[in-house]
């Protein structure tokens, strides 16, 4: 009985020790690392084949741009805004000497106005004569002169309408005004120039649409399609990731253009894409290299 309650106390103390401890955590240990290689080997796995079924391409911003001018000729007044400068649409970016313009339409004015009073004398006239030509107290003649007058006057009155509302706005084109949001690219002429019809006096640069112009080859076009998510990535670090779509994909192919930077497609046959950006801020720049992500 002493020998048993020993070797019961002896089996007890074994179990208690640290070995055994030990012993017990250590295939616990071994599948924990188990576990985190294959969630490592799996990972990297899943990132290959995700690697695989993206398209990675190079390309540049394009942003794009609007030559501004007059619809009529003039002396260049006044320019109001330098380049760099901020622009908005409906702002007054130019304008032109005005005081010809001004004194043409003060002229059709007074033309309109007086033709509508001899319209209005004339048709006072004929509606007089009316009556009275039922008692031959006025000549058929007369009275025939009198309609054929107010008809012309009345033709005379809509010409004059016409030309004054073309002269109102002739002088209103004589101030040049910004068609969209955007940031003066160029200021092309200086205050004393005298323009001719449509000649630029600023670029300016639209805030939108913004987009990445890259290729793509032949064998990967299978693989994309309008409407596509994409990724536009900047070298500058703190820019953000810009979402875009591919808006355009080029049904013409042609020799890869040289400022394309990926090796094996410099000497093949390529299609341009335009990526539109979803989200574009200041950090886009015209030109400005890019990275171009394609989920396939």
């Amino acid at each position: 009985m002493q020998i048993a309650c020993t070797l019961l106390r002896t089996k007890i103390e074994f179990a208690s020790s640290p070995l055994m401890k030990k012993t017990q955590w250590l295939p616990l240990t071994t599948i924990i690392a188990i576990l985190a290689l294959a969630a490592v080997i799996g990972y990297a796995l899943w990132e290959k084949n995700h690697e695989e079924n993206s398209l990675t391409l190079y390309g540049n911003i394009d942003i794009r741009q609007v030559d501004l001018g007059f619809r009529v000729s003039g002396k260049l007044k006044t320019m109001l805004y330098e380049e760099g400068d901020v622009v908005h649409e409906g702002d007054l970016l130019a304008e032109l000497d005005d005081a010809p313009y001004k004194q043409n339409f003060l002229e059709s004015e007074a033309k309109f106005t007086s033709i509508k009073e001899n319209l209005a004398y004339a048709e006072t006239q004929l509606k007089r004569r009316s009556p009275l030509v039922q008692e031959k107290t006025v000549s058929e003649e007369d009275y025939q002169n009198a309609y054929y007058n107010q008809k012309i006057l009345t033709a005379n009155l809509l010409e004059a309408a016409a030309s004054m509302e073309n002269s109102r706005i002739r002088l209103q084109d004589t101030q040049l005004i910004c068609p969209s949001d955007g940031v003066v690219y160029t200021r092309i002429r200086e205050p004393g120039t005298v323009l001719s019809i449509g000649e630029p006096v600023y670029s300016v640069a639209v805030n939108t649409p913004i987009w990445a112009r890259t290729y793509i080859s032949e064998p990967d076009l299978g693989r994309i399609y309008p409407g596509m998510a994409a990724e536009v990535y900047t070298d500058t670090p703190e820019n953000p990731v810009y979402e875009g779509r591919i808006g355009f994909i080029s049904p013409i192919a042609e020799f890869t253009p040289k400022n394309v930077e990926t090796p094996d497609l410099r000497t093949n046959l390529v299609y341009q894409l335009r990526v539109i950006i979803n989200n574009p801020d200041k950090g886009l720049r015209q030109g400005m290299p890019v990275t171009v992500k394609l989920k396939s």
